[in-house]
């Protein structure tokens, strides 16, 4: 092992229980033992997720938030007793293995609950609301410290919880705890004073407005969180463990609008002054750990970085809140191994937590190890498989049911969190298997059919793999969609029965010797039949560089691409406008909210001209003319125009018998549907 990683593997407490390294594997919602969505028991898929990263060598593992009453059907964990006797079976694996494991408890989430468009419709209809209660009681999971707007669908108005329930939560607390206690869990986390859940909307006094003991001052805004953890305490003794998910600074401006890296800006949340005030009356409260990042809901890009969040985000002011406290002190969101064990090194924080690098790959502390870091398979923070819950104007949670219930699993890894969907098992029958296009779901096809034992051969017409891809890559701040590239062309070497051949283009399949063909050629780019409509450059050319552009952009389409397009040329000093037909940026499912709104901030903050609900009329020399909802016009300066209107399949062969079609060439999607649909295809050859 590199010698600037040893510091990451070095022993350390909470409280009295020793863990071996200080790798620590972040809650994420989904990955709850007691389930997520469904009534509470004990999860077998999630257990084998956390003991696969277990014996490959985590230190801390931290499963995702356990909600303290169940989402569906109002049952308390605590009154589920088969459950617990099943997880202390479960925890002797664990142990064995030298892991510890805490489980986190959430008193709920407030207005920050990702309601769902059908949810919305059932609360706002007194009836419905009144009938589904027994099964779904959305005044409860909404129930906030004061009537507030919902961050999902801020038409609807947050009850607020009442003393009897703050009670009820607090004891159910203390029993579930002391059940975990009795099954050998090493130690519990509560959740959270930290990204804008129900107990960190009573700690801000922009969500707090209560005038009884819980709400005014600051100690009354904190008493919420103060008394968990001492009921805790009292039930299981002053040296069983708790920590604290913890949000050092809210980063907040408005609802609904957060502050950007490194932005000047007016707190309405909690500020790093409050913070230090906080941490430490939280650890003189009982607790003995903070697990820190920083953000909340309206700024939700803090706690769950999208690629273009800095590295290290939250580093700097988790680092400057351990200067208060005594406790251990865990810092998460977007870290890297090398800079967080020169963190620990230095005594700036005490465990670097990591979360989604677990989905991506469950082996990559091993990796870490052994030396084998071009082997990691790295998490690209798209979001598109284990949080995208996604919200855009006329929406609350756009995300399906499926992707709700589910979460947690992993866009580029399939076999997460779904081992008996996707699974690699030998072919009854070794077949010779062409694959024409070496983008990403050729390139993913070429590996589960070598996998499997199938000859396989790849083709692809450019000197280059990656198709499209290639272009997603391009911008600056997408270096872990080059990595994954990277990953690729390695992983393509690893297999004697994978033959790749470049610069070979197919252009009749019937010429190719081979049982099963699979057509991977992607996607061609719409155009828009409108006049000058040559004259603008399409996204993809403009990304792979073959097209350059002038200062002033004017892309049209406000899709995911067409604003990251607008956001790379903002960081390269020019000057982009967007267009779009739609009534919001990014409307489109599939992309988590903490990718969007930061984009949306972005240009926001930065006065980037957004044209909303508009249509390209032409393009001119030095100009675009627009169409406005209300039927006006309006000409615009441009150096240039980017078009990033979306694309169309283009298969190289239509599917028929031996003939398989995945990837966009299918149907245009994002790289999650890529690559699961090269699943779905190569188990079944």
């Amino acid at each position: 092992m590199d010698a600037k990683y040893e510091a990451l593997f070095t022993p350390w407490k909470i409280g009295n229980v020793e863990i071996k390294n200080r790798i620590v594997l972040c809650p994420m919602g989904g990955t709850s033992l007691f389930g997520w969505m469904e009534p509470n028991h004990f999860d077998k898929e999630a257990a084998n997720f956390f003991l696969e990263r277990a014996q490959n060598n985590v230190g801390l593992i931290i499963p995702g938030i356990a909600p303290i009453r169940d989402t569906i059907g109002g049952r308390w964990l605590y009154q589920n007793k088969k459950m617990f006797r099943q997880l202390k079976d479960y925890m002797e694996q664990i142990h064995a293995t030298g892991a510890k494991l805490f489980i986190q408890l959430t008193a709920g989430m407030g207005r920050s609950w990702g309601i769902s468009d059908e949810v919305t419709h059932l609360h706002k209809n007194p009836v419905l609301r009144v009938l589904a209660k027994p099964i779904l009681d959305t005044n409860y999971q909404m129930a906030s410290p004061s009537p507030l707007p919902s961050r999902w669908a801020e038409d609807i108005t947050c009850p607020e919880v009442t003393l009897e329930q703050i009670q009820e939560i607090i004891d159910a607390f203390a029993k579930t705890a002391a059940l975990c206690k009795e099954a050998g869990v090493d130690g519990v986390e509560v959740h959270a004073v930290h990204e804008g859940y129900l107990l960190d909307q009573f700690a801000m006094k922009y969500t707090n407005h209560r005038s009884d003991r819980y709400g005014g001052s600051f100690e009354n805004r904190y008493r919420f969180a103060a008394e968990i953890v001492k009921a805790i305490k009292d039930t299981c003794g002053s040296d069983y463990p708790v920590s604290l998910r913890y949000s050092v600074i809210s980063k907040v401006k408005d609802f609904c609008y957060g502050a950007l890296p490194g932005e000047n800006y007016q707190e309405i949340g909690r500020d790093m002054e409050e913070s230090e005030k906080a941490a430490k009356y939280l650890q003189d409260a009982g607790y003995d750990m903070l697990n820190a990042d920083n953000g909340t809901y309206d700024s939700w890009y803090w706690a769950h970085p999208p690629m273009y969040m800095p590295q290290n985000c939250n580093l700097e002011d988790v680092a400057h809140i351990k200067q208060f406290v005594d406790i251990p002190v865990v810092c998460a969101g977007r870290m890297e191994p090398d800079v967080g064990a020169q963190a620990v090194k230095e005594g700036r924080i005490d465990g670097v937590g990591v979360a989604r690098q677990f989905l991506a790959d469950g082996e990559w502390v091993t990796k870490l190890m052994e030396d084998r870091l071009e082997d990691i398979r790295p998490c690209i923070c798209c979001h598109n498989g284990c949080f995208n819950l996604c919200h855009y104007k006329g929406h609350a949670n756009a995300q399906s049911f499926f992707d709700t219930r589910g979460m947690a699993r992993c866009a580029i890894n399939p076999k997460t969190m779904q081992s008996k969907k996707y699974r690699v098992e030998p072919a009854a029958k070794a077949k010779k298997i062409a694959i024409i296009g070496g983008g990403i779901g050729g390139m993913e096809s070429a590996i589960v059919c070598a996998q499997r034992g199938h000859s396989v051969t790849l083709y692809e017409k450019s000197d280059r793999l990656g198709g499209v891809f290639q272009a997603a890559a391009a911008p600056s701040f997408k270096e872990k969609d080059r990595d994954l590239l990277a990953w690729y062309a390695r992983e393509l070497t690893k297999y004697p029965n994978l033959t790749v051949k470049l610069n070979t283009q197919v252009k009749d399949v019937s010429s190719l010797n081979a049982d099963e063909i699979i057509i991977a050629t992607g996607a061609t780019a719409n155009r828009l039949p409108v006049p000058g409509g040559d004259k603008g450059i399409q996204a993809i050319d403009y990304l792979l560089g073959k097209k350059a552009v002038g200062d002033k952009v004017t892309i049209i389409g406000g899709g995911l691409t067409g604003c990251e397009i607008a956001y790379d040329l903002y960081l390269q000093g020019k000057q982009p406008t967007i267009v779009e037909m739609k009534d919001d940026l990014i409307a489109v499912t599939g992309v988590c909210l903490a990718n969007s709104s930061y984009l949306r901030d972005f240009f926001k903050t930065n006065q980037v001209p957004v044209y909303l609900e508009t249509a390209l009329k032409e393009i001119k020399d030095g100009s675009v003319v627009v169409t406005r909802k209300d039927g006006t016009q309006e000409e615009i300066p441009a150096d240039s125009v980017i078009l990033s209107v979306g694309y169309r399949p283009a298969p190289l062969a239509d599917k028929a018998g031996h003939i398989h079609i995945v990837g966009d060439a299918a149907k245009v999607g994002n790289l999650r549907t890529v690559i699961w649909r090269a699943w779905d295809v190569c188990m079944k050859l």
